[in-house]
């Protein structure tokens, strides 16, 4: 484990960045108070992947969704209330 205070982290953040991904924790402090933690993230083909959001296609449902002539009427149970 490797500590650097902010200000050495700023000027030195590919090297840490690559320290991390070799394996080693890195910390980064404020202080002397430990503020971050770099550690590398496991690529492991059984991982779940992140999905990216898509953008939204106008329209792209049509035809899909089919809404019957009767929506608006009243249930039949609901009758005597209206």
């Amino acid at each position: 484990m490797t500590c650097f205070e902010l200000d050495q982290a700023q000027q030195r953040f590919p090297e840490l960045v690559e320290r991390a991904r070799r394996g080693e924790d890195v910390i980064i402090t404020e202080r002397n108070q430990p503020v971050v933690k770099f550690v590398a993230v496991e690529q492991d083909a059984t991982a779940p992947v992140v999905p990216t959001k898509r953008r939204r296609r106008p329209g792209s449902a049509k035809g899909l969704v089919h809404i019957s002539d009767d929506f608006d009427e009243p249930l039949e149970d609901f009758r005597e209330y209206m």
